[in-house]
């Protein structure tokens, strides 16, 4: 095993803001595992959009939407620098106290939740690239506990497109108890939650149905969709049902939000269930009470996931019930154009990034 050299080429966040406040440097002190903790040798890490709304402190208030603010509206955990990164993959390097040196070698898929918690509550929860630094960098430490060892023959980079996507689409899709047999409409099918939440549904033998944009039709049918809608193709409402073949949608999964949000209640059937995680086409919606109540509908909000919902997730992909959809690749010094072409949203699945020593 090589030396840990003593700095490490890594994007540090330096305060909200545009692309000009992610600085890519080459001489950022490299971590040491405390307690409890490991080092890993990082080897590709994925984009989400977490990314951007957090540099962008997109996350509004309770009492002001457009105000800024980051992931955690309440008991803020961001510092400045930060580095950002959830979806990673390395190797361990080095153990901290209380750590078996025998994890040495070892190659890993990071949880990167901070739970906070012994239970699975997510209410105090937090994330690694946001709470702590991530894995937009060479080196990382986290707590050895968060580090699996997964059975796969994937590469790395196509290891580090599950973590953070699949494991929110789990979240939403446990949450709103998506069942065998039942039909699931997806909205943002194309991204990496999106394109995720599709296969998850079909490992629970769930039927998915993807609302994407134009030109991703048939992408969307080779990763397992029943059926596609192609946004702003006309009246929602009959599309979807065009779609299901007169079947009812027992839950939406939504990622988008914006003006359509309430068309999307009214596609769920009596006592159907929403669930969302995103809100990428406007977080402030219109919403008719009366079709929530006299539907008896359900509507979950959801983020991240708990460990039960990672341990179902790395059985999915030791099984290969899941497979990766990577969108490109990029060197680490090419962060900008990275996150640039990850904005554009002209790719299906996840982006990831990897230390220029590898590209």
């Amino acid at each position: 095993m090589n030396a840990v050299p003593k700095t490490m080429a890594a994007v540090r966040l330096l305060g909200h803001g545009g692309l000009d406040r992610l600085v890519y440097s080459r001489d950022v002190p490299v971590p040491s595992a405390g307690p409890g903790e490991v080092l890993i040798k990082v080897s590709a890490c994925g984009m989400n959009n977490t990314d951007v709304w957090v540099r962008e402190g997109a996350y509004g208030t309770e009492d002001d939407p457009a105000a800024v603010s980051t992931w955690r509206r309440q008991g803020n955990t961001l510092t400045f620098p930060r580095i950002q990164g959830t979806d990673t993959v390395g190797r361990v390097v080095a153990t901290g106290e209380g750590v078996d040196c025998g994890r040495i070698g070892e190659r890993v898929m990071v949880d990167f939740s901070i739970y906070n918690r012994d239970d699975d509550s997510l209410a105090d929860i937090d994330y690694m690239g946001h709470g702590r630094d991530g894995g937009y960098a060479e080196y990382m430490t986290l707590p050895a506990e968060n580090a699996h060892v997964v059975s796969t023959d994937m590469s790395d980079i196509e290891l580090a497109t599950f973590c953070c996507a699949y494991l929110t689409g789990e979240r939403m899709l446990e949450r709103a108890r998506l069942a065998a047999g039942e039909i699931v409409l997806v909205t943002g099918a194309s991204g990496g939650v999106g394109s995720g939440i599709i296969q998850l549904a079909r490992a629970r033998g769930a039927i998915p149905i993807a609302l994407t944009a134009s030109g991703k039709e048939q992408a969307m049918l080779d990763i397992g969709a029943e059926a596609v809608v192609t946004r702003g193709s006309g009246d929602l409402f009959l599309a979807v049902a065009t779609a299901a073949k007169g079947r009812a949608i027992d839950v939406v999964a939504d990622l988008v939000g914006g003006v359509i949000f309430n068309d999307l209640l009214k596609i769920l059937r009596p006592e159907g269930r929403y669930t969302t995680a995103g809100a990428i086409a406007g977080p402030v919606v219109q919403l008719d009470l009366r079709t929530m109540y006299l539907k008896q509908l359900e509507l979950h909000g959801s983020s991240q996931g708990s460990r039960a919902d990672f341990r179902r997730l790395v059985g999915y992909i030791e099984a290969k019930k899941i497979r990766p959809l990577v969108g490109g690749v990029y060197p680490l010094s090419e962060f900008h154009r990275a996150q640039t072409d990850f904005m554009q949203k002209n790719f299906v699945g996840k982006l990831v990034v990897v230390p220029d020593a590898i590209a």
